[in-house]
């Protein structure tokens, strides 16, 4: 029989029960919150030690006004005949959250790691990045949608064309009551061989 400490439980809890936050306001963490946090995401599972993350992060009035305008041209560029309503929601996306953290995930060219797994490892860097943040009291929501496959928003973030947008995290202070969902049936999605 193992034993397990009090700190592994209280981990596996938040494990179980973590939740996004849809609805976040400041502040958001702080520049040593955050760098805590990135410790974090950069020990996700990396085949042949790439380290193929890049996280780009906005925080204040200023940046979130530039991502959003990099939003809006990226998407004027996929889609030249776009409404003025859709170009100001673009400029809008960024202001639901007082932080944006984009995670890409950087095309090393490794002939022995495909693409996918890089961009598998920065997914788990993005997991590990949201617990933490959790473990902090903070909410974060990780959100794709077109402007994460937006081939035009890439040379604007500084970006390859190669690398992969895995998710912007909204990052700030939760500014709703966070509910517990359902924990699925374990037999449901589990087989023992």
């Amino acid at each position: 029989m193992s034993m397990h400490s009090k700190s592994s439980t209280k981990m596996l809890d938040t494990l179980i029960n973590r939740v996004s936050c849809g609805r976040l306001k400041a502040p958001a963490p702080g520049r040593e919150e955050m760098t805590q946090v990135f410790k974090a995401a950069l020990r996700a599972p990396d085949h042949k030690h790439l380290m193929p993350w890049q996280y780009i992060v906005f925080e204040g009035e200023k940046a979130l006004n530039e991502l959003g305008e990099k939003y809006r041209l990226a998407s004027i560029s996929e889609d030249p005949n776009i409404s003025l309503d859709k170009q100001e929601r673009a400029l809008s996306l960024p202001h639901r959250a007082p932080m944006v953290v984009v995670a890409v995930a950087k095309a090393r060219g490794n002939e022995k790691v495909p693409h996918v797994e890089e961009v598998l490892s920065t997914g788990a860097g993005v997991q590990n990045l949201i617990l933490g943040l959790d473990s902090l009291g903070y909410g974060a929501y990780w959100r794709t949608g077109p402007l994460a496959f937006n081939e035009h928003l890439k040379p604007l973030l500084g970006l390859e064309h190669s690398d992969t947008i895995v998710g912007f995290i909204y990052v700030g202070t939760p500014d709703m009551e966070l509910k517990a969902k359902p924990i699925p049936e374990v037999d449901d999605f589990v087989s023992w061989a």
